[in-house]
Order: C-alpha cells, then structure tokens, then sequence
C-alpha cells in the first residue's frame, strides 16, 4: 500500500469471521515474526500483518520515522482495508504504533499490547541493549534465525535511525488519552518487558487487563502463539477489560503432538529455503508478486512442519 510517499505491505491470511485482526511487528523486524501467531487467529477472523517502511524488505524515505508517522500509516491501512472494528495488534515498538493510533481514535474498541516498550525505568540504549541480550538468550532458535535475518533486511543504518524515536517515545503518556479496551501481554521471562512496567502502564490505562505467559520471553506470541492468540480471542469476544492492576498468570500448554514423517522434512525445509530465496529476489527486484509468492510458500512449509 501506497501513503504519504511512503510503501507498507499487508500480508494477509484467512477471510472467515467478522472481526479481522491487524498485527504490527517491533522495531528492525518483519511480519513473519507473526508466522505462529496468525494461523491460529485466522479460525477468528481474517488477519493482516503489516511491515512499515524500512522493515521486512519495505523501502523508506531515508529519514526515521516518528511512532506517529508510523501510526499514521497503520490508521490509512485500516482505512484501505475498509476493516469493521479491528482488534489491533502490537508487539515491542508495534505497541508504541498501536497505542499512538488508539490515543488519537477513539472508535478504535479493542487493542492488544504485546510485550510493550520502552520501561520508564530504563529508558536508555545501554539498559535495553542489555535487557534485551538477556531476554534473548530465552528465545527458540527459530525466533532467532528470523532476527538475525531481519535485521539484516532492515540493515543497521536505518535501525539506529528509529531506535532513538523508539527510545524516547513515552507510551504510557498515549495510553492515559486511550479509550479501547487494552489487553497486555508479557512472557515469563522477559526482561524487556517487566511485570512492574505491566502494572505501571496498566494503571494509566483506562480499561485493561494484564497477562503473563509462562515459559515465554520477548516474543511470546512466537513459541506460545497458542497461548497468545487464546487470550486476544477472549478478549475481543468479552466486551469491556477489567482493570484492577494484576497480572494474571496464564500456564505453558503442552506441545502438540502431531509428528512429520522424517523423510520429508529435508523436502519441506527446502522449500522453506526456496520461498526465502524467492522473498530476497522480491525485494531485491521491487516485485511483490514475488515476495508474495515467497512468503505463501514458506508459509506452507511450516504448515507442513506443524503437520496442518
């Protein structure tokens, strides 16, 4: 999509229910950072995930936008999408993006914060650097592969562009002027995010209810996206949040246990491989017919790994 002079692609999956989910990702990184979360939130409703300008391959305007330019492109994509009452997703800088658009439009009725930042405790490169390196080191391989890739998509240069934005960008100053209905989220064991930041930015909230998810880091809605997507379920289906300050603590589900024949994940991790390979070539080339196309067959390897 097109806006401003500037480009954001909307991955979508899934077109049952009514209510469809928007998703907006962290800084440096891309929409397959939704990867697990996505499938189980399409049995909802239809989901659209986002990569702004600069992340995921999207090209920018060589100057780091603001969390309100961003958020000024997330509201012309819920506009292009013509989307009835969205239930808006962020998740780390996603969630500064989605609480600057829901301070400055109340019709927006349900949100969700994903392991918000930035701590109003530590607002510096050094502490976050070093929280973020701990939280990290609790992470699936496969979160990590996806970082390191996307950074480097993203490259450094704009990265340390946003990151001061990011730094400096007061959420819990937006979240007092929000009027949805705010679900937070954090991992366990994320030191990015932590329980006493929840309660901090929980207080400023007008209507919101908290949640810990355990045995979860930073990108909880990755390895415990069943977890996650169980919770932003409930809580666009419930109506109003509680706000009485708690976190509640929601248990680890048991891994599923569907098995892939070993034969064939050499085959599908190859076609991961190839869908990756055909990705770059979009980006590289400015065709999103490609990266459309890479992004669909690596989403149908994994579906094939999970054995869906």
């Amino acid at each position: 999509m097109y806006s401003g002079n500037l480009w954001t692609r909307v991955s979508s999956v899934g077109n049952r229910g009514d209510r469809p989910f928007v998703l907006v990702c962290g800084i440096g990184v891309s929409s397959h950072y939704f990867e697990q979360l996505a499938p189980h939130l399409e049995q909802y409703g239809p989901v659209y995930a986002l990569d702004l300008p600069g992340f995921g391959g999207v090209p920018h305007n060589g100057s780091g936008l603001s969390m309100s330019e961003y958020a000024d492109l997330l509201g012309d994509v819920i506009d292009s999408l013509d989307a009835p009452d969205p239930i808006v997703v962020g998740h780390s800088m996603g969630t500064q993006v989605v609480a600057d658009l829901a301070s400055r439009r109340p019709e927006l009725s349900t949100i969700v914060l994903i392991s918000p930042v930035v701590d109003a405790q530590h607002r510096t490169l050094l502490a976050q650097a070093w929280r973020f390196a701990t939280s990290s080191w609790r992470e699936p391989f496969r979160v990590k592969v996806l970082a390191v890739t996307a950074y480097l998509f993203c490259g450094f240069n704009w990265f340390f562009r946003v990151l001061p934005n990011m730094l400096t960008y007061r959420i819990e100053d937006a979240a007092a002027k929000i009027q949805a209905d705010t679900l937070l989220i954090r991992g366990q064991h994320d030191d990015v995010c932590p329980p006493e930041w929840i309660e901090a930015l929980s207080a400023r909230l007008p209507t919101s209810s908290a949640f810990e998810v355990e045995g979860a880091a930073h990108s909880v809605m990755h390895a415990h996206a069943r977890e996650v997507a169980r919770l932003c379920v409930d809580h666009a289906s419930r109506g109003s949040a509680s706000d009485d300050g708690r976190i509640a603590r929601i248990a680890e589900l048991p891994e599923e246990g569907t098995e892939v024949d070993p034969k064939e994940v050499l085959e599908i991790v190859t076609e991961e491989i190839k869908g990756a390979a055909t990705e770059v070539s979009g980006n590289a080339r400015d065709s999103d017919a490609l990266v459309e196309e890479g992004k669909n067959r690596q989403a149908e390897a994994r579906r094939a790994l999970r054995g869906d």
